[in-house]
This record gives structure tokens, sequence and C-alpha cells, in this order.
């Protein structure tokens, strides 16, 4: 088994480089990253064999991670509407523990958000030691949505003086400063962007509106958005150049292949669950000599 879990962690390394965002790199979101892109020997075959290998290692290491309770693992996820983000949580995580896994959906801020600091309403429910904590959208629409849409800011009850042309800058050092801290707490933050093409979406839109069980997933507000792609581009590239840190890496994921799609954020979960080397707590001598009494007792029932 030993083995079979190093080649597989092999195999991940390779998926790492391709898609992760250099910490202090500066890197092209049109240039580097093909939302159509699959690896150069990829089975497609083997794809469904794959994302299941990979739910069975993160089910085995979340149990450690559970019973270790050391660590956490924050993941976020952002992405343009339509995708995958709900599908990939859904596909990636269904053989975790459920008792071991929180999921948080992002949407426009309530009124007592508003009252609060945009980095508390996530800042509030971060994973419990021995948790996954995932995040559906999070703190970084703050230098995305409110960049594309600065009217946003208006909402946000901030002094004027930090209205200024340097906010952007600002914000993205305070979360730098926050991954920071949360690493310093040992909270694995892990990042992934879902990288659709503009065509893409098209088609998953249309899909929506021509398939009545879908109808309910589309918005006109979704169309609207992506009228501002160009702008959104630039806005994740300049986020994608600030914030990709050591403790706190960004990738960026094909999404026009649903499946690889899954397949490649299961395997960077499963290495960052790897290097932590997890194992659960051996007992005292006292309390396996207790356990195995216990269970002579029951055996002698």
């Amino acid at each position: 088994m030993a083995r079979d879990l190093e080649t597989v962690i092999d195999r991940i390394d390779e998926i790492k480089k391709l898609y992760l965002v250099p910490p202090d790199g500066k890197v092209s979101l049109r240039k580097d990253y093909d939302p159509t892109h699959i690896p150069p020997g990829v089975r497609r075959a083997l794809l469904k064999k794959r994302l299941e290998q990979g739910r069975e290692l993160l089910a085995e290491f979340q149990d450690r991670l559970y019973a270790q309770d050391t660590y956490s693992v924050l993941i976020v996820f952002q992405a343009l509407d339509a995708a995958g983000k709900d599908g990939t949580i859904e596909h990636v995580m269904s053989g975790v523990n459920p008792q071991g896994c929180d999921v948080f959906s992002f949407k426009a801020p309530s009124a007592q958000e508003l009252n609060h600091d945009y980095l508390w309403r996530c800042a509030k429910v971060l994973p419990e030691r021995g948790k996954i904590g995932i995040f559906n959208r999070s703190y970084y629409e703050e230098v995305l949505v409110a960049r594309v849409h600065p009217a946003i800011l208006d909402g946000q009850k901030l002094p004027p003086e930090f209205k200024d042309a340097k906010i952007w800058k600002r914000r993205f050092e305070e979360i730098n400063n926050f991954e920071r801290y949360l690493s310093h707490n040992g909270i694995v933050v892990l990042k992934f962007f879902l990288n659709v093409s503009k065509a893409e979406q098209k088609r998953r839109f249309l899909e929506r509106i021509d398939r009545p069980e879908k109808n309910w997933k589309f918005s006109p507000a979704d169309a609207r958005e992506r009228t501002f792609w160009k702008d959104y581009m630039q806005a994740y590239e300049d986020c994608f150049n600030h914030t990709s840190t050591r403790w706190a890496p960004w990738y960026v994921i094909p999404a026009d292949d649903k499946p690889f799609m899954r397949v490649a954020v299961a395997s960077i979960i499963v290495r960052a669950l790897y290097d932590l080397k997890l194992s659960y707590p051996k007992v005292s001598k006292h309390r396996l000599a207790e356990l195995q009494e216990i269970g002579r007792a029951l055996g002698d029932e």
C-alpha cells in the first residue's frame, strides 16, 4: 500500500506543478493557464477511477486529521458562474465524514455582516482543529467583485480616507497576513480558482436555460456579470500575483473538463493532507491494558 501511495503522490506532484501559481511570481491568466488543458498521458477512461481513489485517500486522511485534533484545513473555491464549484465540492468530498467537514457559501453581505470588517464573516466560521472547512466563495470577493463593481464599497461603511486608490494593495497585504496567521495556528490554506473559458460558460448557461430541471440555476445577473469578463480576468490575475504565497498558494485548475477538474482538485487536497504526516493518537500502556481487559470481559459474555 505504501508503495502504491508513493506512486499516487508522484502523479499528484506533476499536477501541482502545472497549476500552481508560483509564490512571489508573476503570471498571466490568459497565457499561462488554459481552461481546456489536460496533461499529456491522462487517460479519460481512468478519470472516474482516479477520482474514487482520491476520495478514498481523502476519507482516510480526514479520519486521521480528526483523531489527531491538531491541524485543520481550509479549502477556498473561487470561480466565475457555471465553473462547477458546487459539483466539485459534492464529487470530491462525498467520501468524507460529514462530522469532519463544513461547507459555507458566501453571497452578498447581510446588514449584520456590513457592520463588521470584511474578513469577519469568514473568520467566524473557520474550521476547528481536526476538521476540513470549505468556502464556496470567500473573503476574496472583496478584491474581485468589489473591484469590478466599485460601488459595492459605498455600502461597506468604510472611513472615507480608506476608500482611496491603495485599497486593493492594502487588502492584498491584509489577506496575506491573515492567511499567514492561520498557517501559524495549524490551519492549512488551499485556494482553487476553477478556470472556465468564456465559450464553455456560454454553453453551460444555454444548457441551464434549455433544460427545465436546470432553470433554477440560472439568474439574469449571471448573464450581466458575463459582460464584465475582461475586468474579472484582470482582477483575478492581479489577485493571484499578490496573494499566492508559500503558506497559502493558489491553484488555477482547468474547468472546461469537469471530470479532470475534480481529479486535479482532489489530488492537490490529498497531497496537502499527506504532507501533514497525520497519525492516530497512541494510547498509554495503562490505557491499552485497560482496553484489553474490557475486551476480554466482553469476549466472556
